[in-house]
C-alpha cells in the first residue's frame, strides 16, 4: 500500500477495525473509506455490490462481523452463523469482481479445534471438533478463510487470512450479555468498586488459559501482513504466552482498585481448555507484539472509564 491508496476498512467502529483505522493513520495513510453499518449493511449483497462499484477501493480489511462472548453465542447461534456468512460473502465477491489489490480477511482462533494441542499451529485447522459453544461462528469463519484461498487458487487473487487471539483494547464491548471475558471482568470489577460490592462472580474454575492481545499491537500485525505477506496459508496473530482467567481476574482486580473478594461459578461453562497460538510463523515474517498485559489493561481500563462510564453517569 502507499500513503494514497483507497483503503476500505469494514467494521471500523468495532474493537478491531477502530484500531486498524487508528494505525492506519498514524502511519500516514489518508485515503481510508469508511462507512457505518446503516451506510452500509453488509450482510445486504446489492448494498455491497453498489458500494464497491461506486467507491472502487484498492485495499480491503475485512473486520465486520458479528462477535460475542459465550453467551452471546449460546443464545444466538443462528445470527452468528447467518450474519458472519452473509458479510464475508458479500465483501470478498464484490472485491473480487471489482478487482481491488489485496484483502485481508480476519478470522478468530476458535477455528480450531477443542482439544487441538497447545499452542495452536495453521495446520491444526479442520483436524477435530470444534468447540460447540461458538461452533455456529467458528463454522463461518472457517468459510471465509476457505472463500479467499479458493478466489486465490482460481481467480489469482491476492487474498490473506489472519487468526487474531483474544482481544482487548479501546472501543470493546462492555456489555455484559454479549461480551468476552476481559471487558466483562472489567465492568464487573469496576461496577463491584463502585457499588461497594463485597465479591465479584467470575464463570467456571478459573483453571482455563488464556492469551490477550492488545487491539492496537493487531491493528500493527495486520498492516505489517497486509504490505510484507502474500501466501495461501493462514497466519496466526498473538503474544505467544497465556494466563489462566484465575490469574486475569487477579491482576483486573488489581488495575480496578476492587478491594472484595472473587468467586468462581463452578455451574457455569470453562469453554476450552486452553488457547494459546504459536506465532512462529508471525514472527519468522518480521512481526511480534509490543504492549505486555499489566500496560494494555492499564489502557483498556482508562479507556472504559473514558467512554463507558461516562455515558452510564
Amino acid at each position: 500500500m502507499n500513503k494514497e491508496s483507497k483503503i476500505y476498512v469494514a467494521g471500523h467502529r468495532g474493537l478491531v477495525g477502530s484500531a486498524i483505522v487508528r494505525r492506519l493513520k498514524e502511519q500516514g495513510y489518508t485515503n481510508l473509506i469508511l462507512r457505518t453499518s446503516k451506510e452500509v449493511d453488509l450482510r445486504d449483497k446489492e448494498q455491497v455490490d453498489n458500494f464497491f462499484e461506486t467507491e472502487k477501493p484498492e485495499y480491503v480489511f475485512l473486520a465486520a462481523a458479528k462477535v460475542g462472548g459465550i453467551v452471546a453465542n449460546n443464545e444466538y447461534p443462528a445470527d452468528f452463523i447467518r450474519d458472519n456468512l452473509l458479510i464475508q460473502t458479500n465483501v470478498i465477491d464484490a472485491a473480487y469482481r471489482n478487482n481491488i489489490e489485496k484483502l485481508l480477511f480476519l478470522g478468530s482462533t476458535c477455528i480450531y479445534p477443542k482439544l487441538a494441542p497447545q499452542p495452536l499451529k495453521e495446520d491444526y485447522l479442520l483436524t477435530g471438533e470444534l468447540e460447540p459453544t461458538n461452533e455456529p461462528y467458528a463454522i463461518a469463519k472457517i468459510a471465509g478463510i476457505k472463500m479467499c484461498q479458493s478466489y486465490n487458487r482460481q481467480y489469482g487473487t491476492k487474498y490473506i487470512s489472519v487468526m487474531p487471539t483474544n482481544l482487548y483494547g479501546p472501543n470493546d464491548n462492555f456489555d455484559l450479555h454479549t461480551s468476552h471475558v476481559l471487558p466483562a471482568l472489567i465492568r464487573k470489577f469496576h461496577e463491584a468498586k463502585e457499588m461497594n460490592v463485597p465479591h465479584v462472580e467470575v464463570w467456571g474454575t478459573g483453571s482455563p488459559k488464556r492469551e490477550f492481545l492488545y487491539s492496537d499491537d493487531l491493528a500493527d500485525a495486520c498492516v505489517y501482513l497486509m504490505n510484507n505477506y502474500v501466501g495461501n496459508e493462514i497466519v496466526n496473530i498473538g503474544v505467544g504466552e497465556d494466563i489462566s482467567i484465575k490469574e486475569l481476574a487477579q491482576k483486573v482486580k488489581a488495575v480496578v482498585g476492587y478491594e472484595g473478594d472473587i468467586q468462581f461459578d463452578t455451574s457455569k461453562p470453562d469453554g476450552t481448555p486452553r488457547k494459546l497460538v504459536d506465532v512462529t510463523k508471525l514472527n519468522s515474517l518480521g512481526w511480534k507484539a509490543s504492549t505486555n498485559l499489566e500496560d494494555g489493561l492499564e489502557k483498556a481500563y482508562q479507556w472504559f472509564l473514558d467512554n463507558i462510564t461516562a455515558k452510564v453517569n
